[in-house]
């Protein structure tokens, strides 16, 4: 199939890279063409693990192009999915300004019968406006869809090509099978395939988010009691997740949850909720919690040091999880900000992270060649991110580094036994 994907960011890459690997010839629009002639040369903005691989195969094997010119690209295309973003608006709702362009760029250079999905995470009903914006411009006829994605950062590739499951939304039958036919590739083992009406997929996204960070909020409230009761959350998790009508996913405690999507999605769910009148107080609740986690980890090293004035603080880890190097919302951004207003020093370190880290802390972080590099002479070392190779470090060598063998591990990778049994002083959350 000829499909155009408009939005060359984290979703749209993907799913042109995905779709064109699977033998459809797929061209990627942007406006930025800088950003453009970047991916021409199969240079992908963004740290994700086997796409650049990916995009650079396609491009040589001529399934995938990349260009700014959308009305060419929506005149050559059957299949054109809106992958624009849509970011936080001050009053918590989702910003689909940019989406609702580019269906006023569909509907002025409609030439004939084509099929319209929004691939972009947004409010219940927005698909249906870029219906009637497309049709206030066009007589063509045109096919819409609802078709949300539901990719984990570092994790993509996998995701799309083995679905848990495709969510297509629709009115028309006929639009439903072709898109059918576009995920088959994909279905080989099982049909994972779910079809609903528009506005159920659309929300669909937003229950799915807010279900995993509830989660994730849920075992933070534990943890913190856990701390105060003398529990220990690691086997209270292990208890709780052993439940099979619970499962063991997102019963991971931390310093809460950030990314691109589950901070945006809970807030714009609650949006949507105010908005026809309802208070969703769970929701409500889920936010509020991710917020005190930050805070509570900060007080937690500030009550360590009373005195924070001077003291040098190594950072392991930025972005807001492994392997990926998006730091939007992330809970490091937090912290190291509130370190740094209590006049530390801090020496960071991320394997992917590093360069986007610099466009938000400039030069008042030291940036570190190694993760070991960043512990020296530091006063304590702070975990964000649960990044592989921290896993296993030198202990002793962290020790003679350091001015004193301290460790605040915001996503419990290590035993407290053992690093107490080593000398150090180490806190975890929820222990």
């Amino acid at each position: 199939m000829k499909i155009a994907v408009i939005g060359t960011g984290y979703v749209g890459l993907v799913t042109g890279a995905c779709f064109a690997g699977s033998g459809n010839s797929v061209v990627c629009v942007d406006i930025d063409e800088e950003k453009i002639e970047s991916l021409r040369r199969a240079e992908v903005p963004f740290f994700e693990p086997g796409l650049d691989e990916m995009v650079r195969n396609n491009i040589d094997e001529g399934r995938l192009s990349f260009t700014t010119d959308i009305a060419l690209a929506i005149r050559e295309s059957l299949l054109i999915f809106i992958a624009v973003g849509t970011p936080q608006a001050q009053n918590g709702e989702a910003d689909i300004s940019s989406v609702l362009n580019v269906a006023r760029s569909i509907g002025r250079n409609l030439d004939g019968y084509k099929i319209v999905i929004t691939k972009s995470t947004v409010p219940v009903g927005t698909t249906e406006k870029v219906r009637d914006t497309i049709k206030s411009l066009t007589d063509q006829e045109f096919g819409v869809a609802s078709n949300p994605e539901f990719l984990k950062e570092g994790a993509a590739i996998d995701d799309f090509l083995k679905p848990d499951r495709v969510v297509i939304g629709v009115e028309e039958e006929s639009v439903g099978s072709v898109l059918r036919e576009l995920y088959s590739p994909f279905m080989m083992s099982a049909d994972r395939t779910i079809e609903v009406s528009i506005r159920s997929s659309e929300m669909s996204k937003y229950a799915s988010n807010a279900m995993l960070a509830t989660r994730i909020s849920f075992m933070n409230d534990i943890a913190n009691l856990c701390e105060l009761l003398g529990a220990n959350v690691s086997e209270v998790r292990s208890v709780v997740g052993s439940d099979s009508r619970i499962g063991r996913y997102y019963l991971y405690p931390g310093i809460g949850y950030g990314g691109s999507c589950f901070p945006k999605d809970v807030k714009a769910l609650e949006k949507m909720a105010q908005d026809v009148d309802y208070e969703p107080r769970v929701v409500t609740a889920v936010d509020r919690v991710n917020a005190a986690q930050k805070e509570r980890f900060f007080d937690k090293i500030a009550g360590f040091f009373g005195d924070l004035d001077g003291k040098r603080i190594a950072v392991w880890g930025i972005s807001f999880k492994p392997n990926t190097d998006d730091i939007r919302e992330a809970p490091s951004v937090y912290v190291i900000g509130r370190l740094l207003e209590a006049g530390c020093s801090v020496a960071v370190y991320d394997p992917a992270a590093m360069e986007n880290a610099k466009t938000v802390f400039g030069n008042s972080v030291d940036y570190s060649e190694s993760y070991y590099d960043a512990c020296s002479d530091a006063d304590a070392l702070v975990i964000h991110t649960e990044w592989s190779q921290y896993r296993q470090p030198n202990f002793e060598m962290i020790k003679e580094m350091m001015n004193a063998p301290v460790i605040f591990d915001g996503r419990n990778i290590y035993d407290h036994a053992r690093l107490n049994a080593l000398g150090i002083t180490y806190f975890g959350v929820g222990r």
